[in-house]
């Protein structure tokens, strides 16, 4: 009964706090058609483009609304100036992708001589259809399970001993991510002079282990969780590698999110993009966070990343926070005065990701630094709300790329090997 009060009692509290607020409603940023916003690539002989298809330009480009029923189209386009033919393999896109015969029937109104051969023939009309030929241009759809907040397009053509492979992570439409692909991943935020390429493994080491133990609220005069994480990677690499796990990107907090907030921790449901609290670094707030959920709002592990000033072999450094929430509860440290509970071993969190990433065939290298300072459980730090944690005091390094990585073939930094080898996967080289 205790437990049920103080769930009333914090949606309560929430209700309140959220008055006062200044969370509007957003309006739709985007005015342009899918193609318009179609990201491309060229490699070797081959010119791709592809579009993911909000709810509304599904339902205009296929005449059924295609999102009631979970299903979100793909558009691709392929220009084939090689010497072979090639295959789309749509499983590449989505291992459970809807066949248009399947998709149709999804509308039909059971009649085999009626409207169903109609939309069959319609949905077959949209589709990808392979092979393409050399010199030739095809375009068509692929139709996906629907995704929210950013969907992971990879595009796997094959021909006679050739394959190419492109990744596009795109922001679904609709989606009002707390970032914008292009604002992150394309904008300036360092003037070229600060920026610092590391070439040299023991500098960059010296690098790493010279930034900031922990995250800060906003003036940077206390300290919050620790930045326990470096990522070494960009939007071909590292984030497809984090989509393709089921890592899914934070809403912002604007009324329809708060909302949903509240009532998912009424009901205990499932919020994949649910907000996530601001954290500094570099004076501002996290560039991105990324969470992965579990049946319930109240349980997730997630994470916040600031893109840094230094690169590592061309590849952007991204400084990192990661933590799983484990509960709510009520809290006078939030202007929501509510807050998740940290899981205190956040180291925990930490080699749950590098295992998970392992599994992404885009994880390259790990690597272990120091930086944080070590917490005993004996005597525990504290994060901006209080909650306890305690740490070996090390950062996790992961380098990602874009060639495939097996389990056996990721190389592990020669830093501070002796005491963390045993976190990593199966099989990894030593």
């Amino acid at each position: 009964m205790d437990r049920v009060v103080n769930r009333r009692l914090a949606a309560v509290v929430i209700v309140f706090a959220l008055c006062g607020c200044a969370a509007a409603t957003l309006p739709n940023p985007d005015g342009i058609s899918y193609k318009s916003r179609a990201v491309s690539r060229t490699e070797g002989g081959l010119h791709v483009s592809a579009a993911v298809l909000s709810d509304e330009e599904s339902a205009a480009v296929y005449g059924v609304p295609l999102a009631s029923k979970g299903i979100q189209p793909v558009w691709i386009e392929v220009q084939d100036n090689d010497t072979a033919s090639y295959f789309l393999m749509s499983p590449g896109l989505d291992p459970n992708f809807f066949p248009a015969s399947e998709a149709a029937e999804a509308f039909g109104d059971g009649d085999v001589h009626g409207g169903n051969v109609e939309l069959d023939r319609r949905f077959r009309a949209l589709a990808f259809h392979n092979p393409i030929l050399p010199g030739q241009t095809v375009s068509g759809y692929v139709l996906t399970n629907l995704s929210e907040g950013a969907k992971l397009v990879q595009l796997d053509l094959v021909a006679s001993e050739k394959a190419r492979t492109f990744s596009f992570l795109m922001v679904v439409p609709g989606f009002y991510a707390d970032y914008h692909i292009s604002a992150v991943f394309r904008r300036d935020i360092y003037p070229p002079d600060k920026i610092v390429n590391y070439t040299e493994d023991d500098a960059f080491r010296a690098a790493l282990e010279a930034l900031p133990c922990c995250a800060t609220n906003e003036d940077g005069s206390k300290n919050g969780d620790p930045l326990n994480l470096i990522i070494v990677g960009g939007l071909d690499d590292a984030f497809a590698a984090l989509v393709r796990r089921g890592w899914s990107p934070t809403e912002q907090k604007w009324s329809g999110a708060i909302m949903k907030t509240i009532t998912s921790a009424l009901s205990g449901d499932r919020y994949v993009n649910a907000p996530i609290s601001d954290l500094y670094l570099f004076g501002r707030p996290q560039d991105l966070a990324l969470q992965k959920a579990r049946d319930t709002i109240h349980q997730r592990n997630h994470l916040r990343l600031w893109l840094s000033p230094m690169r590592y072999h061309d590849k952007p450094v991204w400084v990192g926070q990661i933590s799983r929430d484990i509960g709510v509860r009520l809290t006078f440290h939030s202007p929501t005065f509510t807050t998740h509970k940290i899981d205190p071993d956040v180291d925990e969190a930490r080699t749950a990701l590098t295992e998970d990433m392992a599994y992404s065939q885009n994880l390259q290298k790990i690597g272990f630094v120091n930086g944080v300072g070590a917490a005993p459980q004996s005597a525990p730090k504290e994060n901006l709300t209080t909650d306890p944690y305690f740490t070996d005091g090390y950062r996790q390094v992961l380098v990602f790329d874009r060639q495939p990585t097996s389990l056996s073939g990721i190389e592990f930094f020669p830093w501070e090997a002796a005491a963390k080898l045993n976190a990593l996967p199966q099989g990894a080289k030593r």
